[in-house]
Parts: structure tokens; sequence; C-alpha cells
């Protein structure tokens, strides 16, 4: 990789992290509140070198390593870079399988939040499948189908790797599901700062699941991710502090976060058919939909302060 490339890249996936880890940060912001300031200035800190080191690091990690059983642990962090053949084999045929997967669960990841969530309507079209939101199960439940059997053609682990994806959506969700839920009781009731502590990390690895598969988008590189995503987590902890309420006003840009995720699955399933993608594509155009979104969000945000007058 070209320096520009190494650097365009680092910058989409510090700005992918920060993106899709919103609502965690916002999750992070409510429970820091009920917090002593000692036990905040230890989340912030041993937190946010658990959440970049170990999540950020040890899981894309542990994913290139069990999804390319031809290398070792070592050969995991520098495949990319490596210029012995056999791991470069190792790697290219591990890559569609990993591809499809996570490609799988950032797609099923937009079709929920466009069927399902609750949100500000950024485009016209997001109002009518909300009001629809019975058939998200129908849709990527076809959507998986299509898939697996086009992919059965090519290579049937690919298949799989469709398969697992999905099932990781669905397992995360369920977490995420539960924690959101958990949130609210936690406020209430009367838990230790220890407990809070664990509460935060357990979430924070939950929702990081996001931002780590959709980092193979961008590049296979383990040291990549975990410097652009370490540096997006690095970033979104300095506004759970003190900007987080700032953060909120801009209303679009957990759209611009989902249909960043849709374009990055869709680049992971066309790679792992082997269609060759500038690796420019995925940041330059994550950038443009973010700042199509943040600009519609201050827009937004003009005409309610004239409301308001």
């Amino acid at each position: 990789m070209t320096i520009f490339s190494i650097l365009i890249t680092i910058a989409g996936l510090c700005l992918f992290e920060i993106i899709s880890s919103i609502d965690n940060a916002i999750i992070n912001a409510e429970v820091l509140h009920t917090m002593s300031a000692k036990a905040r200035k230890w989340f912030l800190f041993w937190g946010l070198l658990s959440a970049v080191v170990v999540v950020r690091g040890l899981l894309p990690w542990l994913i290139v390593w069990f999804a390319t059983p031809g290398i070792g642990p070592i050969d995991a962090i520098t495949a990319t870079c490596s210029g012995n053949p056999h791991i470069m084999e190792a790697v290219e045929t591990a890559a569609p399988v990993l591809l499809a997967g996570g490609g799988t669960f950032l797609i099923f990841l937009f079709f929920h939040w466009l069927f399902l969530e609750d949100k500000h309507f950024g485009l016209p079209h997001e109002k009518f499948f909300l009001q629809n939101g019975i058939w998200f199960y129908s849709t990527v439940s076809i959507i998986l189908a299509v898939l697996v059997w086009t992919m059965m053609k090519q290579n049937p682990i690919m298949a799989f790797g469709a398969v697992v994806g999905s099932t990781a959506f669905f397992i995360t969700h369920g977490f995420k599901q539960n924690a959101e839920k958990a949130e609210s009781t936690l406020m209430k009731t009367g838990m230790s700062d220890i407990s809070k502590i664990l509460f935060l990390e357990v979430i924070d690895a939950t929702f990081s699941i996001d931002g780590v598969l959709g980092a193979f988008a961008f590049t296979l590189s383990v040291p990549l991710i975990l410097i652009g995503n370490g540096l997006g987590a690095i970033v979104l902890r300095q506004f759970t502090v003190g900007n987080i309420e700032r953060i909120k006003k801009y209303v679009f840009l957990k759209n611009g976060a989902m249909y960043s995720i849709l374009l990055l699955g869709l680049v992971m399933i066309s790679d792992s058919f082997g269609h060759e993608i500038p690796s420019w594509f995925s940041p330059a155009m994550t950038f443009l939909i973010v700042g199509f979104f943040f600009f519609k969000s201050t827009q937004a945000t003009k005409v309610m302060k004239k409301l308001a007058k």
C-alpha cells in the first residue's frame, strides 16, 4: 500500500468508528453521569485502554487468525504485508469467507435500522420502511437465501460465511437490546460504580463489533484496523466526556452511519466474489455519505433555532 492509501484508510476507519459508535457513546455518557469522579476517571483511562487494545486490536486479530487456518497467530498480524507466498495464498483463500460473513452482518444491520428502529427521517423512503417494519425478517431471509444460493455456486465455504454473519447479527442484536433495557434499570437502581464500569465494558465490546467487521471493508490489515479504530475510539471518548449533547444535535449522523454500513456491506460482498475495488473507495465514500448527512443535520439545527426564536 502507498502512504496515501494507508493514510486515507486510517482516516476512513477513524471516521467510521466514530459514527458507528455514537449510540454507545450516548449510553456511556448517561451512565457516567451517575458515577463518582474517581470512577469516571478510571473508566475513561483503563476503559479506553481495554477498548482500543483488547476489543479493537484483539477482535480483528482473532477474526483473521480463525478465518485463515493456514497461518499462525503472529502471521495473522503481518499477513497483509508479508512476502511469504504461503501466507499470502492462505489470506487470499480465506478472505472471501471473511468478507461474505462481515458483509452479510452489515447488510442485516442496515435493514434492521431501516425497518425497525426509530429515527429522524433523513430521506423520504425511510418513513415508508419504518411503517412496514413487519417485512424486516422476510427481507433479510430472502437476502440470505439469495446470497447462499449464489455463493454455493462459487465457493460453498463462502455460503457458510454468510450464514455465520447472519447468526452473529442476531446474537449481537440480542445483546444490544438487553443492554439498552439494562441501561434504564441501571439508572434507577443503586448499583456500585464497579458494577457500572463492568456493564459499560460489556456494552463497548458488543457495540464495537459493528465497527470491527465494517473495518474489513477498508482493509484486512490488523495493524491498520487497530490504529484507525483506536483513534476513533479515543476521539469518541472525548466526546463522551464533554460534548455528547453537541453530538446529539446532529440528528442525521446515525443515518449517515447506517448508509455507510450498507455501502461497506455491499463492498465486502462484492470483494468476496473477486471484484477488485480500489482501496480508496470505501473511505472516500464513507466521508461523502457522512458529510452529506452532517450537512443535513446542520441545516436542520438552523431551522430549529429559527423556529425557537
